[in-house]
């Protein structure tokens, strides 16, 4: 099926490529990156020499130089690889953590921490959420204050992926008593700095391929160079990610609403009962293609609007609208192919579990639900 006007044979050429790293160098390991609560570091350089975080971004800092939309076939292509986990650390690495660097990072803090991550010299992670505070950033806690050219760090940090292991943060602070948004800013914290510590490896339902931290900042010293933009301006910087991070969650839905398509379909057309294939019958063939028409539906609102956001368009409504749409189908698509493994679905020998255990994140991460609906509202006058 063509996708006109989103897609040219350069980015099909990219989804092969892609698509052929996931089958040989992915999917034979995610059994084991599952097993140990995390994927080997070798693979994100081995991603970095191949030019998969970079994609997007210039030449200038590292990247391949491509336009948005070789983002989206990253990644719908990774999601693809049978597990929710890795594929979300990646996206950490290439569509949360560094996007504010690029943006609004000067040329030192691009050549210290932008370069690294896309050559895959360093893992990056991004910390917004607190244990107190989730989708009201306004109301964080984690406090910066200022002692000559240094910045002193407290606070704390739940739910940080790559938390664990990365190398650095792209960490939300507070810079002022100014109330709400106004005294938000951003720091680039590197994670061996002394104060810096990992208090708990957080224990998850899916997404187990990838590790997950609270992190603890105690007093923690950081150079005036490692201010992310102006002071005070953090809220505004990370209300702008988070709009990329709602982009590139609907596409990587998806991509792993998509696989579990795949498997149920495949199942269907294998499993016999009553001697014949079970996709024969009349309810599983019409529950596959109200699976397909759902996948398509939400599909073509993603690309639609990640082309007016490729265009320099912001239009928060439709982002809110496609991640919301992308998400619960992602999350009713893996539910039903799971029913139509039945019993074997819901055996851990079966891929369809964890996918079903790993898109119910989607509805979590990166705005709930129910913020996604707020937005929404509040944008056609409610």
């Amino acid at each position: 099926m063509a996708y006109e006007p989103y897609f040219t044979e350069e980015h099909e050429q990219l989804r092969k490529t892609i698509r052929k790293f996931v089958d040989k160098e992915v999917k034979p390991f995610v059994e084991e990156w599952e097993a140990a609560g995390e994927f080997p570091i070798e693979i994100l350089k081995r991603m970095g020499d191949l030019g998969f975080l970079g994609l997007r971004y210039s030449e200038e800092v590292g990247g391949q130089g491509g336009d948005y939309f070789t983002g989206i076939v990253f990644a719908e292509e990774l999601a693809k690889c049978g597990c929710g986990g890795f594929p979300m650390a990646i996206s950490v690495q290439t569509d949360m953590a560094t996007p504010p660097i690029d943006q609004f990072g000067n040329a030192d803090q691009k050549e210290r921490f932008l370069k690294p991550a896309i050559k895959g010299d360093k893992l990056a992670a991004i910390g917004i959420t607190e244990p107190n505070h989730g989708s009201d950033v306004a109301s964080i806690e984690t406090r910066a204050r200022k002692e000559g050219n240094e910045w002193i760090i407290n606070g704390s940090k739940m739910f940080i992926t790559n938390g664990t292991r990365a190398d650095f943060v792209t960490l939300v602070t507070r810079t002022s008593d100014e109330p709400g948004y106004k005294g938000i800013s951003l720091f680039l914290v590197d994670l061996d700095s002394p104060g810096v510590s990992v208090s708990r490896k957080l224990e998850k339902v899916g997404m187990r391929s990838s590790d997950t931290a609270e992190l603890i900042f105690d007093n923690v010293r950081v150079p005036e160079a490692n201010l992310l933009g102006e002071e005070g301006k953090g809220f505004s910087y990370i209300m702008w990610e988070l709009q990329g991070e709602r982009m590139i969650s609907a596409a990587g839905s998806i991509g792993m609403a998509e696989y579990a398509y795949d498997l149920a379909y495949q199942y269907a057309k294998s499993r016999s009962q009553f001697k014949q294939p079970i996709a024969n019958f009349q309810v599983i063939a019409h529950l596959l293609a109200e699976m397909k028409t759902e996948i398509e539906v939400c599909r073509e609102l993603t690309y639609a609007t990640a082309y007016r956001f490729a265009k320099g368009e912001v239009p928060s409504k439709e982002i809110s609208m496609s991640k919301l749409a992308a998400a619960q189908m992602a999350h009713w698509v893996a539910d039903r192919a799971l029913q139509i493994f039945g019993g074997n679905g819901y055996m851990s020998e079966y891929p369809i579990q964890r996918i079903w255990r790993d898109t119910r994140l989607h509805r979590i991460g990166a705005g709930a639900d129910e913020i996604m609906k707020e937005i929404i509202s509040k944008q056609i006058g409610l």
